[in-house]
């Protein structure tokens, strides 16, 4: 299995219960994370790390709330509540996670004036996150996608993976989702169509 790396999205504290944008479950999947890394090559954690004034927080955007919908440069953002913030303790890994595990971790989302859901590749789906470049050069070209959120940046990490030639999985036992406005449903057709496989 040395050419599969494991791919862990976002299992941080503010992802899971308690958390400021909590995913139902979020922390039941830790345990088949940790299990999970025994049968791979490699493992990468990816990690939203915003600033505290990042323009995807509806606190940046007077009127709005939470969830709502607005048009940024790149394309439609939701707006989110304030979360993953640089330094503090809900951009933390979840307590259980054995982080020290990572052959890598990407961090993301750092560019206040961009969201950044994939592990691949900001919003604009242009500006890299230096990922892919790490997996050519270990010669990775199988990769297993867990963790948080199923339809947000799992989605996302998962399409961006398959448009530049991996072989995709995703675990849905070892994902939860958000599920905004059919939101889950949606992604896992748009993954299936794409040629992800959904295990």
């Amino acid at each position: 299995m040395t050419q599969t790396a494991l791919i862990v999205i976002d299992v941080q504290n503010d992802f899971c219960p308690g958390g400021a944008l909590a995913v139902a479950g979020g922390d039941q999947i830790v345990p088949g994370i940790n299990a999970a890394m025994d049968a791979v090559g490699a493992v990468i954690l990816t990690q939203d790390w915003h600033p505290a004034d990042h323009s995807s927080f509806a606190s940046q955007h007077p009127g709005k709330a939470p969830m709502e919908m607005t048009q940024m440069p790149y394309g439609p953002q939701v707006l989110w509540p304030d979360h993953c913030v640089q330094g503090t303790r809900g951009a933390e890994f979840h307590p259980a996670l054995q982080a020290n595990r990572a052959d890598m971790i990407i961090r993301k989302g750092y560019n206040r004036n961009i969201d950044s859901y994939s592990a691949f590749f900001e919003n604009d789906h242009k500006t890299p996150t230096g990922l892919e470049g790490y997996l050519r050069t270990r010669g990775i070209s199988r990769l297993v996608m867990v963790g948080l959120a199923t339809d947000f940046c799992v989605n996302f990490s998962a399409l961006d993976a398959v448009k530049l030639g991996f072989d995709v999985t995703v675990r849905r036992d070892l994902c939860r989702g958000i599920d905004l406005e059919g939101s889950l449903d949606a992604a896992l057709e748009g993954m299936r169509q794409a040629g992800v496989a959904l295990a």
